[in-house]
């Protein structure tokens, strides 16, 4: 039987253990993601022997993640379907990338079916490449690099801290207002953005803002995974009135803040055009394919 609850603080340690060893560079096996998404999706952890179970949303609506850790992986599956099942819902294991699916379907030959959408894969990039910009195709974001310099001499970089977080959060707020949409997914963000950079010392994350003439135009924020060699950065905000801020938020925390490791993972496009585009552009080094297992026996 699992026993869910929400992550607090004090389970940072147990869980990085255990996502020690996670066979992937999926954007949510991270300690911080499980944390700061509490509220906007009632996300839940619960530990049974060495392993990790993530379960999100209510009733007949839950879904779990792979169970990470070190053990059977098929009797921890196996509580997963219990679970589900004890609360009338049809089991459903979400972001199973091509690794765990294969474990899976040699688990359980025939009782899961498999989807994917494009909109749930994650941009995987090189820190080397994101850090120079250099080659042809990445012309034109040193272009908007260059503008936004010249355009705003004044401008400076600095890293996130206890100082400046109050800065981050009204950024955050600027940009759903220029949104000029009350859609309560932003509002949910904004939560978890508070909820990041309130703990954010206690979380070990990192991250970075641009000042032109003092006041913070953008700001990015993550942390690293257990495997050591990859950080994902769960947030991005910019003025988007200004040419070139997210470009330059995007190099300058690379250069200052990630040279420790050799990815970065830059999370999901969601199926959104723009954010799709914007992802694209940078021409990632893996697009990471994630499935939803839906248990069918």
């Amino acid at each position: 039987m699992l026993n869910f609850k929400q992550a607090e603080l004090s389970d940072k340690g147990w869980v990085n253990e255990c996502l020690k060893h996670a066979n992937s560079m999926n954007c949510e096996y991270t300690f911080g993601n499980l944390y700061i998404w509490t509220d906007a999706y009632n996300t839940q952890i619960a530990r049974h022997k060495n392993f990790l179970f993530c379960r999100w949303g209510e009733g007949k609506e839950v879904m779990y993640s792979v169970p990470l850790g070190e053990g059977d992986f098929t009797e921890a599956v196996k509580l997963i379907i219990e679970d589900a099942k004890s609360l009338g819902a049809v089991p459903q294991i979400y972001g199973v990338t091509e690794g765990y699916k294969l474990l899976l379907q040699e688990a359980f030959f025939g009782k899961f079916d498999y989807t994917s959408d494009p909109g749930d894969s994650d941009y995987i990039y090189l820190v080397e490449k994101m850090t120079t910009l250099s080659g042809k195709k990445l012309h034109g974001k040193r272009n908007h690099i260059t503008n936004f310099k010249k355009n705003n001499p004044d401008w400076t970089f600095e890293e996130i801290s206890k100082s400046n977080i109050e800065e981050c959060i009204q950024t955050s707020v600027r940009w759903i207002e220029e949104k000029g949409d009350d859609d309560s997914d932003y509002y949910d963000e904004l939560g978890a953005v508070k909820k990041a950079l309130y703990a954010f010392d206690e979380l070990g994350w990192r991250g970075g803002l641009i000042r032109i003439g003092g006041k913070v135009v953008a700001f990015c924020l993550g942390e690293a995974q257990q495997n050591g060699r990859c950080f994902v950065t769960h947030f991005e905000k910019a003025s988007a009135d200004i040419q070139g801020a997210y470009p330059i938020i995007n190099q300058e925390f690379t250069k200052n803040c990630l040279q420790d490791f050799i990815y970065v993972n830059r999370e999901e496009d969601l199926g959104i055009e723009g954010l799709r585009k914007a992802k694209q552009s940078y021409y990632p080094e893996i697009i990471l394919e994630k499935f939803v297992a839906v248990y069918n026996d």
